[in-house]
């Protein structure tokens, strides 16, 4: 795994070990955190489409994007609709910090490199924000709308992580 894709996990463990932590987030902190999850793949998967040596990592970048900002637009109407103002937290800084690393690191690398780096981030990312829905953004949502998005969303990142890893397996 990546140093990024580590920096990574260790923001979204830090809303994900319930047991330890004084308290679970609450449903505008994980409407954050899945947002920001959401727009920094948007943001992942832009690079990609301009820099990808590779057709099937461009077609994948550009599913990302299209499935992820589809995602963001259902979250969006959810919290206007709720009254819910998304609140900024630890854990979502912490992604955007590992994301914005990925991508400097990804701006400096070129062809099937950039693939290789790109495609083994993306299935990291899957692996950790899906396991960061199961075990607590899902658990700890209150607001009914907001568990049935999420468990949507988690629907669809299974996939994503899937397609990652068939991508990843025929870059080798």
């Amino acid at each position: 795994m990546t140093k990024t894709a580590l920096t990574l996990a260790a923001a979204l463990l830090a809303c994900s070990a319930p047991a330890i932590a004084a308290a679970a987030p609450t449903d505008p902190q994980i409407a954050h955190i899945a947002y920001t999850a959401g727009n920094l793949d948007v943001a992942a998967g832009k690079q990609a489409v301009a820099r990808a040596h590779s057709r099937a990592v461009r077609a994948f970048a550009q599913q990302m994007i299209r499935d992820q900002q589809a995602v963001n637009d259902k979250a969006l109407a959810l919290v206007k609709k709720l009254h819910v103002t998304p609140e900024d937290n630890a854990t979502s800084q912490g992604l955007t910090k590992a994301a914005d690393a990925e991508r400097a690191k990804l701006a400096k690398l070129k062809g099937k490199a950039f693939d290789r780096e790109y495609i083994n981030n993306e299935v990291a990312y899957h692996k950790t924000v899906n396991g960061a829905l199961e075990t607590t953004l899902i658990p700890s949502a209150r607001n009914g709308e907001l568990k049935s998005l999420l468990e949507t969303g988690l629907t669809l990142f299974r996939e994503h992580q899937a397609h990652a890893e068939h991508v990843a397996k025929a870059l080798k």
